[in-house]
């Protein structure tokens, strides 16, 4: 290795190493202020980043006023509805605009794209109108609700199809399936990583999606961690020990999963080419 590629390598590892170590002082910035006082966690001292005296009172404090045990299972609900949903119809709608010929393709597929470039805040209003006229507010199902269907999803799984070679189809058609039978049998298994990288992506954004379950959930009883995170939060003055204590308990799950999928969540990104 001449002495310029291992300047610019050393430059490399270094400017990695400074991105690493900004990416995990917020993380341990929530850690150390969950076991400090309120008085500790409010200094300008730049020198007092460790706690004088390792304290469980926050912990304590938001496990007695919050049911993590609810909370948790709000947010597997959430996840695991959500995540089921988008795969189920991002599959079937991504065949049809990848495979098949029919009359309203492009014109169904610019209404994919329209809705990708959009915010989705645009939609909250006809979402929550369309909830409350079910009457089905305060419930598990709202919350799954805007997850029925995903247009990054349909787009991702479009693609997918369109990249397998036709002569697959072809095959199936002399064996003598039909349009079922090939996108079951034939079609569809080939397209596993991108369903895990869909699955992935909405189980991410289904955990911190924020705004829509403050607006169609306001019982505690049917809120996900998020929302409940969010009324920590006071109007005038905050419980910063409180708020990280409760903050580091909601990422245990998260973090659960990331080790256990590890492998699953790398291929999964690294399929998808796109980035959190």
């Amino acid at each position: 290795m001449n002495k310029k590629k291992a300047i610019t390598m050393g430059i490399i590892h270094l400017l990695l190493i400074l991105g690493a170590i900004a990416m995990i002082v917020p993380f341990a910035w929530m850690i150390l202020t969950s076991f400090k006082s309120i008085s500790e966690s409010t200094q300008m001292n730049p020198f007092n980043i460790f706690p004088t005296k390792w304290r469980l009172d926050a912990f304590q404090s938001v496990i007695s006023k919050m049911s993590f045990l609810r909370l948790y299972w709000n947010t597997l609900v959430l996840i695991v509805g959500r995540v089921i949903c988008a795969v189920l119809t991002a599959t079937l709608a991504g065949y049809a605009l990848g495979r098949l010929n029919f009359k309203g393709k492009e014109f169904a597929f610019s209404l994919v794209l329209f809705q990708m470039m959009v915010p989705s805040q645009i939609f909250i209003i006809p979402q929550y109108l369309m909830v409350s006229k079910l009457e089905m507010l305060n419930t598990s199902f709202a919350l799954i609700f805007p997850g029925l269907v995903t247009a990054f999803g349909t787009f991702l799984l479009r693609q997918a199809y369109m990249g397998l070679p036709k002569e697959l189809e072809e095959a199936a058609r002399l064996d003598g399936c039909n349009i079922g039978q090939t996108f079951l049998y034939v079609m569809a298994p080939l397209t596993k990583s991108s369903r895990v990288a869909l699955s992935i992506f909405t189980a991410l954004f289904a955990y911190k999606d924020l705004m829509w379950p403050l607006v169609v959930n306001t019982e505690q009883r049917t809120m996900p961690l998020s929302a409940a995170l969010a009324k920590l939060q006071g109007q005038f003055v905050a419980n910063y020990p409180e708020l990280m204590a409760a903050s580091l308990l909601a990422c245990i799950p998260m973090i659960i999963i990331y080790i256990l999928f590890q492998k699953q969540f790398i291929e999964g990104v690294a399929t998808s080419g796109g980035k959190l």
